[in-house]
């Protein structure tokens, strides 16, 4: 697989850019112009799915849970998201705070009370408010957040980062068709789902918006007096947008990073207030039985549909989060992919989809069993009637029973506004990339318009009423892409297949150096002791690196192969020759800082492209592959020696190209 994204000044991709927003404003126009006819139809629309595929959607998130947890346990997990030898951008908190807020973090805030009460009041079998009705309220809540939901995100950003990251295509969604329809990514149908991505994550994040301002008014009504209107709500939905903006402008690392760590360091000071607060014992006792009865019943309610005794509530409940889930990966699955290049896959998966899932689960466990808990045992009764009729302020009205209400529900309201913020503002990330070739280095005016274009559509939806009918119209948008998803799944596992059998052959034995000269031996028996310099690496480099990569491609030339050597800033060196419409051959070498055996400072930051004087470091010459870094030094290896390196490494590159042919 060769690089097809442009490599000249970054800018929209116009039929992605026109189409989508063409899209967006008329579907738009339509909700805000004919709201009752748009909610009629798209609640019909949901009520088919519901009646006639919720055994497929049941099926796909089933297939999808069982693809990362065997793509992550298997050999494949071996396989990093880029190249051999890079490493991850962001540490694990950074990392973590990011693809935590982007996933799941409003969702906690509205559901974290809400939910397990609504199943403790109306399970979907049972009598309610028993005992039995709280245990299954739990079990219901960890299915409906737990492995799941972050399987979905987690197997849309393993697809788009191994392809973008390890096989160099555009981290857009098309990409993930590559396996099959190869360069037509180019084309119309790549276009189209880009599109379709793009209208989605929009429609997705302004629906969120919409919803969760209401959160906010309920909040500052309940702290401040502040009356619940439609002008407090759109002035709100300004604010956020604006903050969004700054946050796009100030960029990735400094935006949403900063807001992601502020947001989690939050939210776990609100975490331990409650399990501090309440009651400690019976939280952690209820979290360990909860996850343990989740993990039991996992597989059956996996596929459970309830086809002998039907209920309202599947379609009600687990149908519609598999397909706002669904829904939403292109968006969260994208950003993820974006922030989690140079990690392992079995890394990934561990990171991207276990711990969330743990952390998701034990924040459900601390508020929803509180919550639980006061109604059955401690007589509170009032709380659950306030949860029934209106869920926005269902996290207020618990956080009053505890000690500095007060000031906790501020606390509260601020984490509900940052997660909108970096919501809005991972949004106009992910959509900009989506309709620039997967590019982040565009224009500012890019990103700044589609921020402003996703608080337009929310506050255009809010004032018309037609929240309620776009967000059917996301949940419906589901089972078109799940499709896209199934053959995205089974291109990935062959990519997988063909790069670790390509692995495995380039982890043969190389064939020894002949040294027949002594002069040989201890020329490089000198290096190994002296411990090179980076201009020493650099000149060994241009002295005979170049020559020799210059002559093996004249070699290819000369028997009909189209082979080229190029040159970077940092004074890497590589040859590259054409194998057809099959993976192309690489082999160069690149200056790698190291540390010395005896390094004084084990945990200096190395520089490969800056001689930092530091006498802890020392470079080497590593050999470079289409796959990256391989981990070994030829510095001092004389011409023949590389030229021999050289066809050894590309016999076992066809040997690659005949097992997976």
């Amino acid at each position: 697989m060769s690089e097809q994204s442009p490599r000249g000044k970054a800018h929209f991709d116009p039929p992605v850019f026109y189409i989508s927003t063409a899209v967006l404003l008329l579907l738009v126009a339509y909700a805000v112009i004919f709201p009752e006819t748009a909610t009629a139809q798209f609640k019909e629309l949901q009520a088919d799915i519901v009646t006639n595929m919720s055994w497929y959607y049941v099926l796909v998130v089933a297939i999808i849970l069982i693809s990362v947890l065997v793509i992550g346990i298997s050999k494949f997990g071996e396989v990093k998201l880029g190249p051999e030898h890079a490493e991850p951008e962001y540490d694990f908190w950074s990392w973590f705070a990011m693809l935590f807020s982007a996933g799941m973090g409003i969702g906690l805030l509205f559901f974290g009370v809400a939910e397990p009460v609504m199943h403790y009041l109306q399970p979907p079998v049972g009598e309610t408010g028993t005992v039995a009705a709280a245990r299954e309220a739990m079990v219901l809540t960890f299915f409906h957040w737990g492995f799941h939901a972050w399987a979905i995100y987690a197997i849309v950003a393993l697809i788009l980062g191994y392809f973008s990251y390890r096989h160099k295509l555009p981290l857009t969604l098309r990409s993930a068709l590559y396996p099959m329809i190869g360069e037509r990514i180019h084309g119309p149908i790549g276009h189209a789902v880009d599109i379709f991505a793009i209208v989605g994550t929009v429609c997705g994040v302004a629906t969120t918006l919409g919803y969760g301002v209401l959160q906010i008014n309920s909040g500052l009504n309940h702290l401040f007096g502040l009356p619940v209107s439609h002008t407090i709500q759109v002035a709100l939905i300004v604010v956020t947008t604006l903050l969004a903006t700054i946050s796009v402008v100030l960029g990735l690392d400094t935006g949403i990073k900063r807001l992601s760590q502020l947001n989690m360091t939050l939210a776990a000071i609100l975490l331990i207030m409650v399990l501090l607060l309440g009651s400690t014992v019976y939280l952690l006792q209820a979290f360990v039985q909860n996850f343990g009865s989740y993990l039991s019943v996992i597989v059956n309610k996996t596929f459970n549909l309830y086809a002998y005794r039907p209920t309202d509530w599947l379609g009600g409940w687990t149908i519609l989060y598999w397909g706002w889930w669904m829904s939403w990966s292109p968006f969260v699955g994208l950003f993820i992919a974006r922030i989690s290049r140079g990690r392992t896959i079995r890394e990934f998966v561990v990171g991207a989809m276990m711990v969330p899932a743990l952390v998701t689960l034990l924040w459900m466990t601390f508020f929803g069993n509180s919550a639980i808990h006061m109604i059955l045992n401690e007589g509170l009764t009032s709380l659950g009637d306030i949860v029934a009729k209106d869920q926005s302020v269902a996290l207020f009205q618990f956080l009053e029973q505890f000690p500095f209400s007060s000031l906790f529900s501020f606390v509260a309201v601020v984490m509900v506004v940052v997660f909108f913020v970096t919501s809005a503002d991972s949004g106009a990330l992910v959509v900009n990339m989506l309709s620039s070739h997967g590019r982040d280095d565009t224009p500012l005016w890019q990103r700044i318009f589609w921020c402003f274009l996703i608080g337009a559509v929310a506050i255009a939806l809010l004032l018309a009423g037609g929240l309620g009918s776009l967000q059917t119209a996301v949940i419906a948008s589901a089972l078109p892409f799940s499709v896209i998803l199934l053959v995205a799944i089974y291109g990935l596992v062959t990519a997988l297949r063909a790069d670790t059998v390509k692995r495995i052959t380039q982890s043969a034995p190389v064939s020894p150096i002949s040294a027949r000269n002594p002069v040989v031996w201890q020329r490089r028996l000198k290096n190994a002791l002296q411990l090179p310099s980076l201009e020493e690496v650099r000149e060994y480099i241009r002295d005979i690196g170049k020559p020799a990569l210059r002559e093996l491609a004249e070699e290819f030339k000369k028997n009909g192969y189209t082979a080229k050597v190029t040159e970077s800033q940092n004074e890497s060196v590589q040859v590259e020759v054409l194998q057809g419409e099959e993976v192309s051959f690489v082999y160069g070498l690149h200056p790698k800082a190291t540390l010395k055996p005896d390094a004084a400072n084990p945990d200096e930051e190395l520089d490969d492209a800056h001689d930092v004087g530091s006498p802890d470091i020392y470079f080497r010459a590593e050999v470079h592959l289409f796959e990256g870094g391989q981990d070994y030094d030829v510095m001092g290896w004389t011409k023949d020696q590389l030229l021999t390196d050289m066809v050894s490494q590309y016999e076992r590159h066809l040997q690659f190209l005949h097992t997976v042919r």
